[in-house]
């Protein structure tokens, strides 16, 4: 009976410790994408501030940046809704995560 005891709660215990793992695994992730993400959107602007200052207008559209300023973007993983209003105005960037090759 006692070995019974012991061995249900070593598998709770490693169910346990597979379960922690997991969702700090999880959260590690969570937060590299949060970086990732942040970081491409900063890239991105100062690519359209270069262009902005060598052109004296920001560039319509993402291709634009890629074509003249070297902004390399990872299109399956990540999703970049690149908004301009203006040539004299910023454009509006927003970066979201599609989960890519790795199935994150």
């Amino acid at each position: 009976m006692k070995r019974r005891k012991w061995i249900a709660i070593c598998l709770l215990a490693a169910v346990a410790l597979v379960l922690f793992v997991q969702q700090s695994t999880s959260r590690a992730s969570e937060e590299e994408i949060r970086e990732s993400i942040a970081s491409i959107t900063d890239t991105v602007m100062r690519r359209a501030r270069q262009c902005y200052v060598i052109e004296g207008a920001y560039p319509q559209d993402l291709r634009y940046l890629e074509e003249n300023y070297g902004l390399a973007v990872n299109h399956e993983e990540y999703l970049i809704v690149y908004n301009a209003f203006a040539e004299n105005l910023p454009p509006e960037i927003r970066v979201k995560y599609k989960g890519g090759s790795n199935g994150a």
